[in-house]
């Protein structure tokens, strides 16, 4: 951004003649970018018929380009003679800057063509913690890898602010729990996996391969809490009441992280999504649960009908990619 901002001041000195003082552009002084790549093609060859070679024109038509441009800066940028052509001082200190003029709008040309396309730009992501855990980094490392000039913008927030912030196109994507029903809203369903048990060091259930929800009944139990992490709390109520089980819920807490650094300390158990097994902290140690539906943590990817980002289709493209490899 420096460069393009010191290359387009320089641009603008180099807009006014000697003699008028008047900004190009004024009563039709303006160059055009033509005759930019016509000169520094000229002073690359310095011969005007082999530059004309190289630009798919004749020698007369370049002959003209260059004469107006010289009549727009005001000064000689070439000297001719009948057997030779060279630069004066004016065109060989003005040869570096127009060649930054045309490098300039090749790349704003590539890049806005890059956008249009979906090939670069930038994607507003909003996550969950949970999915922080393994779903997004396997996302952002896979993005970096295939979409190198997407720049992602990571937001965590719950599910009601993912909601408003898609609404607002602060972001472009979300993850949540649960799909989003609103007609102006896209949801798809990216990830469904397990529940495990996070148990402390020495618990007498780690001898078993599988436990159930009735395996919990009675025990310590650190829980997610209603107001925080109501989609889990609700989750487990449900499949504690099928399986008749009625453990001791001793703390409430929001994130998940949290209830594993309390099973560590051996404050109780808790049942958590099988990708926060990827958290590995000491003296935690995970068994399966075997529930109906099997897999019964789902993640949605969501976003708005009306989106108009191009990068948008790469990236659920990739997301959904990304997504078997999960559990």
């Amino acid at each position: 951004m420096l460069l393009f901002l010191l290359c387009f001041e320089r641009i603008a000195l180099l807009a006014f003649t000697s003699d008028t003082k008047k900004p190009l552009g004024v009563q039709g002084n303006m160059f055009e970018l033509s005759q930019i790549r016509c000169f520094v093609i000229a002073a690359e060859e310095l011969h005007f018929g082999r530059a004309a070679a190289r630009l798919n024109m004749t020698q007369p038509p370049l002959s003209r380009q260059i004469q107006v441009l010289e009549r727009i800066l005001g000064v000689p940028l070439f000297e001719r003679t009948s057997r030779s052509v060279k630069l004066t001082p004016a065109g060989r200190v003005f040869l570096p800057e127009a060649r930054r003029i045309v490098w300039l709008a090749e790349s704003a040309t590539l890049a806005a063509r890059k956008v249009a396309q979906g090939d670069a730009g930038r994607i507003g992501i909003g996550f969950t913690a949970v999915s922080g855990y393994s779903f997004l980094p396997q996302v952002v490392a896979q993005a970096r890898a295939r979409l190198p000039n997407i720049e992602l913008e990571l937001r965590e927030m719950v599910s009601n602010q993912q909601a408003e912030a898609l609404q607002t196109g602060l972001i472009d994507i979300g993850f949540v729990r649960q799909p989003m029903e609103r007609q102006d809203f896209e949801s798809e369903r990216v990830v469904c996996e397990g529940l495990v048990a996070a148990l402390p060091a020495g618990d007498a259930r780690l001898t078993q391969a599988e436990l159930t929800m009735r395996d919990f009944d009675g025990s310590p139990l650190i829980m997610y809490s209603r107001e925080g992490a109501g989609y889990f709390h609700a989750m487990l109520v449900g499949l504690f009441a099928e399986a008749q089980a009625r453990p001791d819920y001793i703390q409430q807490v929001t994130q998940i992280h949290s209830m594993l650094g309390l099973v560590s300390a051996g404050l109780g158990v808790a049942i958590v999504p099988r990708t926060a097994t990827s958290l590995h902290l000491a003296g935690v140690q995970y068994r399966d649960i075997a529930t109906v539906p099997e897999k019964p943590v789902e993640l949605y990817m969501c976003w708005r009908r009306d989106n108009a980002n191009p990068a948008l289709g790469a990236m659920r493209d990739l997301c959904r990619d990304v997504a078997p490899r999960i559990v």
